[in-house]
């Protein structure tokens, strides 16, 4: 995110800049894994305020359709084929931990913040409410969108919001090391196995999720991406991934 001068506040350009950015990832099979990061001092301020302050005059038609941008494109990032890692350097706010919340990984910098400051101004974490609830649990994600408190990055990391918690001067190492490790995974693999959490994330534990958990392995083991993967753990060598 490139708009360091308002904090990488949400426009709709830069919604439409990330859109391209996912777009332009998942059809390049030599891109495995998406990092979020932004410009300047902040990871991002969240919505742009003074698109706000003209979306409260707009008829309230055009301003679900306004907002619906953005839910659709944190849906996007939540069943994304590839993996999205999450770089936050510094204060994640509002929209900006939606973001971050929408992620698979979240590797955090020791003096980042997050915050959800929506009710203090009147509005409410609408559209990032069902992937925070999922990445910090129904309790914490109450406390924080009720209170607007600010979390740090280690308690943040402490109640599993954060993935790692390092110090700034260590973000980068962090970040391609993880990266390195996600690239150990077959792609389809990878892609096979976010969309097993999506369907079994909120399942109820019953004979039909069994069922279908044990036709996604049956499937994947069909495949040749797993007879590669296999056929080079026997023979003590890296896969080559296609």
């Amino acid at each position: 995110m490139n708009r360091p001068e308002v904090r990488n506040a949400l426009s709709d350009e830069l919604i439409s800049a990330l859109e391209t950015a996912l777009e332009v990832v998942e059809r390049d099979p030599s891109m495995r894994v998406l990092v979020l990061a932004g410009r300047g001092p902040a990871f991002c301020a969240g919505g742009d305020l003074a698109k706000m302050e003209k979306a409260a005059k707009m008829t309230r038609a055009r301003s679900r359709r306004e907002a619906s941008r953005f839910a659709k494109l944190l849906y996007r990032m939540h069943a994304y084929p590839k993996p999205i890692v999450a770089r936050v350097h510094g204060p994640a706010f509002a929209g900006g931990m939606g973001l971050v919340a929408a992620s698979d990984l979240v590797v955090a910098a020791d003096a980042a913040e997050f915050a959800l400051p929506e009710t203090r101004i009147g509005l409410v974490p609408a559209m990032i409410s069902p992937y925070l609830a999922r990445a910090m649990g129904a309790a914490q994600a109450r406390r924080y969108m009720l209170t607007g408190e600010r979390l740090s990055a280690p308690e943040a990391k402490r109640i599993g919001f954060v993935h790692e918690c390092v110090p700034a001067g260590e973000l980068d190492a962090a970040i391609d090391a993880l990266c390195a490790r996600l690239a150990q995974g077959g792609p389809e693999a990878l892609a096979r196995t976010k969309r097993l959490l999506l369907r079994v994330e909120n399942a109820p534990l019953d004979a039909a999720l069994a069922a279908e958990t044990a036709a996604a392995l049956a499937e994947a083991r069909a495949g040749a991406e797993a007879r590669e993967g296999i056929r080079a753990f026997l023979e003590k060598r890296k896969p080559s991934w296609q």
